[in-house]
């Protein structure tokens, strides 16, 4: 079959998308259903659009200010509840989906024993760091540069690596002066199509899930109008199967731009725990 050309289909066809650094970020059902499910954990949606999640210990907030200077989401880790993080990862608004998913997955998983199960004597630590995982995929290193950087095999995709002592304070104010960068596009290095920051003492568990979810070979789904155009001629586009039309792809076509709005689709686009929106005077990062 002759590889097909996103611009020449449909916006709302479904396609199968392949590297995923390069697939557009997608939709975010599969982190809402991760965070919606987590037992104990309360959400807020605050001015109609934004979602606010907490732990129920308390020591995690992840929020999804939509329109924030980054807009993605936001992940912070406290020891003390009420005390200064001592970690954020910020996901940029068009970071793919499935490496927030992955991230946001084992957060939760691994939140209730304090993360105890991947350390060096837990049962799931399997001595594979971020940097292991991205090397064994045929990342490589770009050698005399500074700060450290790896590269995927297709150049599409980076990891910034700082060096040297940097201010805590500084990371979690300036996400973009964190110790560690994840980065996709045509130029992943200086101008990037999306970026995922991790501070110092975000634990290596997750940024390992974040670059297993970022190598894998799997295509991931997407509507065509979704993927970038200057990604176009980057990426390997496959029409998906008709059975992947399910209830959630179809609202989540309803909220796109290119969607026809009709009543049904009007009433897709809301959200079902939708409040009264406010003025959107707001402090955002």
């Amino acid at each position: 079959m002759s590889p097909l050309d996103p611009g020449d289909l449909a916006p709302s066809t479904e396609v199968l998308v392949a590297p995923v650094h390069l697939a557009g970020p997608g939709t975010s059902e599969a982190v809402f259903s991760v965070l919606d499910h987590a037992a104990g954990w309360t959400k807020t949606v605050a001015f109609g659009t934004d979602a606010y999640y907490a732990s129920p210990c308390q020591r995690v907030r992840i929020a999804n200010p939509v329109e924030s200077h980054y807009g993605g989401w936001t992940i912070t880790y406290s020891e003390d509840p009420l005390g200064v993080p001592d970690w954020i990862t910020t996901f940029d608004r068009n970071t793919p989906h499935e490496i927030v998913a992955a991230f946001t997955e084992t957060l939760v998983q691994s939140l209730p024993n304090h993360f105890r199960d991947h350390f060096s004597d837990g049962k799931h630590y399997t001595g594979l760091g971020p940097n292991d995982v991205l090397l064994r995929s045929g990342w490589d290193p770009v050698h005399g540069s500074r700060p450290y950087r790896i590269v995927s095999p297709d150049n599409r995709a980076a990891l910034r690596t700082r060096s040297g002592w940097l201010d805590e304070y500084t990371e979690l104010l300036t996400p973009e002066k964190s110790m560690w960068r994840l980065s996709g596009g045509v130029d992943p290095l200086h101008m990037p199509s999306w970026r995922a920051f991790f501070s110092g003492s975000t634990p290596p568990h997750l940024r390992t899930a974040a670059a297993v979810a970022l190598t894998s070979p799997d295509a991931v789904p997407r509507f065509a109008g979704d993927i970038p155009e200057r990604h176009h001629g980057l990426v390997h586009v496959r029409l998906a199967e008709p059975a992947a039309s399910m209830p959630r792809a179809r609202a989540a076509l309803a909220r796109r731009p290119y969607a026809a709005r009709s009543p049904a689709a009007e009433a897709a686009a809301i959200p079902p725990a939708s409040l009264p929106t406010h003025g959107r005077s707001r402090r955002q990062r």
